[in-house]
């Protein structure tokens, strides 16, 4: 059973985040939507700087390098440094690198936007595709596609300029050489902006996964699998038992925390709703904690 923070019980926060030395958090959805702020999101991680707390942030958009995010957080006004940020473009680019140890003859064709490039740019993996004009075409196969020989894996993340063509291309790869890998940066079906609600990662990677089946299934390495956390534990020394993952999202966040053996909070001002948590096809992921904003723990400051 989750514990419903009241936003009138300052009390309930001040615990919370006494209780609690690490805070991850993931951003879109939780911290910002788009390019608008969450009401509260900056004083809250003040709040939690001032008392000392180790603050993280994780995120399965693969749209933008950590670079990128750090640009992001500076013009929203929020302290970030780039240590502090993981995004599963640079989990994935560690996967390939260091996981995988892709031997420096080979490549990575990827279906994604600069931020992936960025990641593998800075782990030295070599690619093409991406954001590759010849690959970002509307044109489809005019002939037999021949393929690269020295593509070892196809790396698949959010691409907002998906086409025929790009698509043709990556499943020659994956389906013409079983020995090619097939990774994702995440499987996200949505991406809150404030736009409204987007296709997600997981939107783009359904073709492929529809083209080959279950007998060649992708490896996820964002949320919520464990790729990502030990990316983090990799670079900051944490106790997991003091450590809590805020998120919106039942099916990645509050999973992921929940593999990871960390406490987990649910924020429903992204993709969550009170209807997942006790509607008639309520999910069986149950956060410890449910609060409507993050800017809710601003009233800690009160107790």
């Amino acid at each position: 059973m989750s514990v419903r923070l009241d936003p009138q019980n300052s009390q309930q926060y001040a615990d919370l985040i006494d209780k609690y030395d690490t805070w991850l958090f993931d951003c879109d959805g939780v911290l910002w939507k788009g390019d608008t702020l969450v009401d509260g999101a900056k004083e809250v991680l003040d709040i939690l700087r001032k008392r000392g707390k180790n603050v993280l942030f994780v995120t399965n958009n693969a749209t933008k390098s950590r670079r990128n995010y750090k640009k992001k957080f500076d013009v929203l006004g929020i302290q970030a440094d780039v240590d502090e940020v993981f995004g599963s473009a640079y989990a994935s680019a560690v996967y390939v690198s260091t996981i995988m140890k892709l031997p420096q003859d080979k490549k990575v064709f990827v279906v994604g936007m600069g931020g992936l490039e960025e990641e593998l740019r800075e782990e030295g993996v070599s690619f093409i595709g991406g954001t590759d004009p010849a690959f970002n075409t509307l044109t489809p196969p005019s002939e037999r596609i021949v393929t690269d020989p020295s593509v070892a894996v196809v790396l698949v993340g959010l691409d907002m300029s998906i086409n025929y063509y790009k698509l043709s291309v990556a499943m020659r790869y994956l389906h013409s050489n079983p020995e090619v890998a097939f990774l994702a940066s995440n499987a996200d079906s949505t991406y809150p902006s404030d736009k409204g609600l987007l296709p997600g990662a997981g939107a783009v990677l359904a073709p492929l996964r529809t083209v080959l089946g279950d007998a060649r299934p992708p490896t996820i390495i964002g949320k919520p699998n464990r790729h990502m956390l030990d990316a983090i534990k990799a670079k900051h020394n944490f106790d997991s038992k003091r450590t809590i993952m805020v998120g919106d999202r039942l099916n990645t966040d509050i999973e992921f925390g929940q593999s990871g053996g960390l406490a987990t909070l649910l924020v429903l001002t992204g993709i969550a709703s009170e209807d997942d948590l006790t509607g008639p096809n309520r999910s069986s992921t149950i956060p410890d904690f449910v609060t409507p904003s993050i800017g809710d723990l601003r009233s800690a400051v009160q107790a």
